[in-house]
């Protein structure tokens, strides 16, 4: 402190007149002495207000006459005070008016960016839902979209063209480019197309077809990487309220999935071809309309159980009562007609009178209208329905039973047959004027169907 007051003190004019207790009158200090001398004091001390304290020496040199000098000094300070104090506010007030705007400019673009999260986030499905969704993702490769095209001629330049006649579903069999559907869906078909679930379209040809079952095979030259085998299950242990999917191209909208119940077993249809029931139906809710036909029903595990073939409605639209074919059924078929081209089915070789005509008469079985000779029941010696010379009608031999088995009705006697093979001799029991007689008549297959 001693070195700062004599520093300060000689840097003061030192005159005889100047005196520490009174001033002379009209005396001014020069303003760069204190200039100075604040340049020599620590600069926090000049500046800020709170840490401006004179050091005692500062004012023991000073005395009375550094009154003015105090007064100046103060007033300095306080201005720099007033200054910084501005400084503070203006800063404040310039953070705060940016901290609102980055606000405003953060929540009006986080408002979209919600807004696409929320958006872009997968949806939340329940365990049933995702297994129906995989379900339907694993099996739609294996289902195709078939076209039945006929052929027709214009009538003023005779050219031959095709048109669209029909459309159904059906699935790919194995690598091989086999494709199985109902055989109602070509039928009088000049030509085939089937689209594959990549949109890629191929021409088709039969292979074989069964009209009694209402089952038929196709061939498509497609690659075997484009080719997806659908998974073939088993029926034969199928419990009514389990759940199925249907999956196919109903009113020419591809791929359509719809769900339901088994609701009844061992139902019996007739072949939409050749009237032949057909064996074991499986009856489903799961809405089949027209252009479902061929398509697959499958189980939960996504196994093929049945083939869907038809509807029961007046209106011709789904009313919630479905048919399928078994797949234990479908399975022997298909075989067959992929190594032979046809189905070997054993036949009696007749024809017989529809089931209202029977119970009219009071007798229950199978009434004989045609029997050829050289089929296998006329060779037997069973004898059909006849007029006399008079007009008059002779009944023929009336069916009850074949080996053993009750026949009540066609259907009994179809069921029968399914069950022997080509060749077999089979024991038929007729009912022949009043008397019964038992008539053995061996099998032999189907003739060949164009």
């Amino acid at each position: 402190m001693a070195a700062f007051s004599h520093s300060l003190v000689s840097a003061t004019p030192t005159t005889a007149a100047l005196s520490r207790s009174s001033p002379l009158p009209g005396t001014i200090f020069p303003k760069f002495s204190l200039t100075r001398i604040l340049g020599d004091y620590p600069r926090n001390l000049v500046l800020g207000s709170t840490s401006l304290l004179r050091p005692p020496s500062m004012v023991c040199a000073l005395g009375n006459n550094a009154s003015w000098n105090s007064d100046h000094l103060t007033s300095e300070s306080d201005k720099n005070s007033s200054l910084k104090k501005q400084l503070l506010d203006s800063l404040f007030v310039g953070c705060a008016s940016l901290a609102l705007s980055c606000s405003l400019f953060v929540v009006s673009d986080v408002a979209p960016a919600l807004a696409l999260v929320s958006t872009t986030t997968p949806r939340k499905l329940q365990s049933d839902e995702l297994a129906t969704v995989r379900l339907f993702q694993e099996n739609t490769p294996s289902v195709v979209y078939i076209t039945n095209l006929a052929s027709k001629q214009d009538a003023f330049t005779l050219d031959i063209f095709q048109v669209p006649q029909g459309s159904g579903s059906g699935f790919v069999w194995d690598k091989q480019g086999h494709i199985v559907t109902n055989y109602h869906v070509i039928r009088g078909a000049a030509d085939l197309r089937v689209t594959l679930a990549d949109q890629s379209t191929y021409d088709a040809k039969v292979v074989g077809f069964d009209q009694d079952k209402d089952v038929a095979v196709l061939k498509i030259d497609a690659p075997k990487d484009k080719l997806r085998p659908i998974p073939v299950g088993v029926s034969a242990d199928l419990l009514v309220g389990q759940k199925v999917f249907a999956i196919g191209n109903p009113f020419g909208l591809d791929h359509t999935l719809t769900t339901g119940v088994i609701s009844g077993l061992q139902r019996e249809i007739s072949s939409a071809a050749s009237g032949r029931p057909i064996q074991d139906v499986i009856q489903t809710d799961a809405a089949i309309n027209p252009g479902n036909s061929g398509g697959p029903l499958l189980d939960s595990s996504g196994s093929l159980i049945g083939i869907n073939t038809a509807i029961y409605s007046p209106s011709g639209a789904s009313s919630g009562v479905g048919f399928s074919i078994p797949v234990d059924t479908v399975s022997g078929i298909v075989d067959q007609l992929v190594k032979f081209g046809k189905v070997t089915r054993p036949i009696l070789g007749i024809k017989f009178a529809p089931d209202q005509s029977v119970e009219q008469l009071g007798v229950s079985g199978v009434l004989v209208l045609d029997a050829p000779p050289n089929g296998p029941a006329g060779k037997a010696g069973l004898k059909p329905t006849k007029r006399d010379s008079y007009g008059r009608l002779i009944l023929g031999d009336i069916i009850t039973s074949v080996n053993g088995k009750k026949v009540s009705n066609g259907s009994d006697l179809y069921r029968i047959l399914d069950q022997c093979k080509v060749g077999e001799k089979v024991m038929v029991e007729v009912l022949r004027d009043d008397h019964v007689e038992k008539i053995p008549v061996t099998l032999e297959p189907k003739p060949d169907e164009t």
